[in-house]
């Protein structure tokens, strides 16, 4: 059985509103019912990208550039934060782009495909630097990274600005972006995996493994053409969905202060302002959380290389639990709460092993039973943590027909792309954070976990356990005051409807 979907396409040249009529080749693949388990995948594969470029620039790049290729630590890091400067203001100027686009291959889909061969030329280019001084690799490094943070935004936001438009089923979404946050952990730490199984090995140029330059070249060889294939997967997979997608309306106004004053016009919602402050607090404790967890391990926790490979690899296991619990959460509680059951449970968990060993109730450092206990805990609780973060998006896509029916534009790019800005430019508040702790228990720099005192590894956990438990909190009361549930998301459909004729 065939629908139509009734979009406005744009304005012609001689001023004429152009309807467009698209067909629905199956009612199961219409826009607001359940899609098929292909497209689910398809869709989710291209966070593969995401996640590999993500894993790479937040634990490698300043590694290699630093200890492998050379380069002072302090430039690698201010090359660092230059790209993240620029990929923090591209987002919205993308997602605002993207939701005004008028193409045959509707909004989102020349931007996915246009990002495909650059970033991974790019991305391979970056592991591959030449043998200059100092000052020319410099801005070798920065002009790399700006131009990959750059088009993975061009292809990610909207990618993610997509999952709306796919479906307006309040708990399809939910499942769709599951396994989208399934692919993105996933990619991410099965490259890592895959480096240190395979590539950072040692041999007889490079007796240590964690310093082996062919490795890196190799994984950038590698990582470029998977990122390349994700992006592709994910954009061919969906094409044919184009036309039945919601086209853009007809431009009423145009220039910059316009364009401006209709990204503040949708922002403007109480929903959107809690899911912005949660998202500020969640990105802050995950730069935190994330900044200090290797020092953890292997200092507070005294675990080996192989043991951190091991931590690392049930990443996967929990990117799988966190696809199965979130539909599942999000349909019995609704996503909103879901999300607060599922984050009451993660983040009072997780610092615990922490506080259990300052009160003495953990096993030694070195006990055989410290690892599997502490990684059983953590796969879980990271499990949860991913399936929350899947129902956070869900709950933003949700937010779309909301802003439609009140300022009557659908604006996913500009939604999505206010929430990336945020956390890219606050995840390095929580490093700063991480940083300030490290300073005030006197950690010391370069040494082994032999050297440390236990007082500051135990002064670290102090201060670390009760920083993470104030941003979790901040973020879990923020997410009280979201607004939209079932039946609210139900009449934003209604309305829509009924005010354009457009079923959704």
């Amino acid at each position: 059985m065939s629908c139509e979907l009734l979009h406005s396409a744009g304005i012609s040249e001689n001023g004429k509103k152009v309807v467009e009529i698209t067909h629905a080749a199956d009612s199961e693949d219409a826009v607001g019912k359940s899609i098929s388990l292909g497209i689910r995948l398809t869709y989710g594969f291209g966070a593969v990208a995401y996640g590999i470029k993500d894993n790479g620039f937040a634990y490698f790049l300043l590694l290699f550039y630093g200890t492998v290729v050379g380069l002072e630590p302090a430039l690698v890091g201010t090359a660092l934060l230059i790209a993240l400067i620029f990929d923090a203001f591209s987002d919205p100027i993308v997602g605002y782009w993207s939701d005004n686009t008028h193409s045959r291959w509707g909004r989102r889909h020349p931007f996915m495909y246009a990002a495909a061969i650059p970033v991974a030329l790019c991305y391979s280019l970056l592991w591959q630097p030449p043998d200059w001084d100092d000052g020319a690799l410099f801005l070798y490094l920065v002009v790399l990274a700006v131009l990959i943070r750059t088009l993975i935004t061009f292809f990610e936001t909207p990618s993610s600005a997509l999952m709306p438009e796919l479906t307006a089923d309040y708990d399809e979404r939910t499942t769709i972006q599951a396994w989208r946050s399934f692919f993105g952990w996933a990619g991410g730490a099965g490259m890592a995996v895959f480096m240190y199984a395979f590539l950072l090995v040692p041999s007889e140029a490079y007796p240590v493994g964690a310093l082996n330059r062919d490795g890196y070249e190799t994984y950038g060889v590698i990582s470029g053409g998977v990122i390349l294939v994700a992006i592709l997967v994910s954009a061919l997979g969906t094409h044919h969905r184009i036309g039945s997608l919601t086209a853009p309306p007809p431009r009423a106004r145009a220039g910059l202060k316009a364009a401006f004053r209709e990204v503040i016009e949708t922002l403007a919602d109480r929903s959107f302002f809690a899911l912005f402050v949660s998202s500020i607090a969640s990105a802050v404790a995950t730069g935190l959380t994330a900044a200090l967890t290797f020092i953890m391990l292997t200092y507070f926790w005294a675990f080996t290389s192989l043991e951190v490979f091991y931590w690392t690899s049930l990443v996967v296991l929990s990117a799988l639990m966190g696809l199965w619990i979130a539909p599942r959460a999000s349909k019995r509680w609704g996503k909103k709460g879901a999300a607060l059951r599922l984050g009451v449970l993660a983040f009072t968990v997780q610092p615990l092993p922490v506080l259990f060993r300052l009160q003495g109730w953990m096993p030694e450092n070195g006990d055989p039973l410290l690892f599997p206990i502490l990684a059983t805990v953590n796969t879980i609780d990271l499990g949860l943590i991913i399936a929350m973060q899947a129902i956070f998006f869900s709950m933003l896509a949700d937010l779309v027909e909301h802003s439609e029916v009140k300022t009557g534009r659908r604006s996913e790019g500009v939604l999505f792309s206010a929430l990336t800005f945020i956390r890219k430019t606050t995840q390095g508040i929580g490093a700063f954070v991480a940083g300030l702790i490290l300073q005030a228990v006197a950690f010391p720099q370069g040494a082994t976990p032999a050297d440390v005192p236990t007082e500051s590894a135990l002064q670290l956990g102090t201060l670390l356990v009760p920083s993470q438990w104030f941003l979790w909190g901040v973020m879990l009361v923020a997410l009280v005051y979201y607004r939209l549930d079932r039946a609210q998301h139900q009449s934003n459909l209604a309305a829509i409807q009924s005010r354009d004729g457009r079923s959704v």
